[in-house]
């Protein structure tokens, strides 16, 4: 039987030692307090990303001749903490081989394990989290490592910049820098939004993307989904200003929670996963300075 391929791509794009990128599943579901499921979001976007086309149109590139390799899932699952740990010590490990590490959850959780190894690795590092909730509260029922802790720690020790809140928790404002926040009621009526968040990135971004950041309508198969989210074109948008203009290190995509009736948002997550594929080699290098080019 032939081994399991990122998006089916034939086994020569997939050597680890060959690839360019990394992409790490974590089928984690530990601390979600509403809907449950997001431990099976991996194999739906893995299941959808084989059935993708795999020319990007929009770059004219196929980027998965820079090879994906596919790791070994992470199932840690006997403790929030220990999960953390072991998703920290295998996304520092394949940065430490000079990898472009991706990962895909998983509730937000996992992205505290990711984003302390990124920061490890990469001085002066923005986190953009791109999300409907805040994330920020210091522990949750018991546990730092909650998926409603997601970005408490980067928040501490990187630039955290936030976009698309549209649901929190009040006590979260002591945690929360409201000069970096893009919360979604406002940036639908701001036409500078996305040039100001990108002004106030440092070189090194990681993209941390809860897919509840989308709006239901075209995300509906997410844990908690928010009404008044991003959408396609929108995001896309902001994400290709980022790739542009900064060196992206990594990303990771949480938060599908797949319904057997609903596919659409198992192909949302794999077309999204591919366009930052597409974005990291189209523009790594070309940083341009016109503004209107997008």
């Amino acid at each position: 039987m032939n081994k399991r391929t990122y998006a089916g791509i034939p086994e020569k794009y997939t050597r680890i030692d060959d690839a360019r990128v990394v992409l790490i599943p974590v089928p984690y579901d530990g601390t979600s307090t509403w809907q449950k499921g997001a431990d099976k979001g991996p194999e739906a976007f893995l299941d959808a990303s084989e059935n993708m086309e795999l020319f990007d149109i929009e770059t004219r590139t196929e980027p998965y001749k820079k090879g994906v390799y596919l790791a070994p899932p992470i199932t840690e699952n006997t403790s929030p903490e220990k999960m953390v740990e072991t998703v920290y010590r295998t996304t520092k490990s394949y940065i430490n081989q000079d990898k472009f590490v991706t990962i895909f959850g998983g509730e937000h959780s996992v992205s505290i394990g990711t984003i302390r190894a990124f920061n490890e690795c990469f001085e002066d590092l923005t986190v953009v989290q791109i999300d409907a909730h805040a994330d920020l509260r210091p522990e949750y029922e018991g546990s730092a490592c909650n998926h409603a802790c997601a970005v408490y720690e980067a928040s501490r020790n990187t630039n955290l910049i936030q976009v698309g809140i549209r649901s929190m928790d009040i006590a979260e404002l002591d945690h929360m820098d409201e000069n970096q926040v893009y919360f979604a009621h406002e940036i639908i009526n701001d036409d500078d939004w996305m040039t100001d968040a990108v002004h106030q990135m440092t070189e090194n971004v990681f993209i941390t993307i809860d897919l509840d950041a989308f709006d239901p309508s075209i995300m509906p198969s997410t844990g908690t989904p928010e009404p008044g989210g991003l959408l396609w074109y929108e995001a896309l948008e902001f994400l290709r200003k980022i790739f542009r203009k900064k060196n992206v290190v990594g990303f990771d995509i949480m938060e599908l929670c797949p319904d057997e009736n609903e596919k659409s948002s198992d192909f949302l997550a794999a077309k999204l996963y591919y366009k930052l594929l597409a974005y990291k080699f189209k523009y790594t290098g070309k940083q341009d300075d016109d503004e209107d080019e997008d």
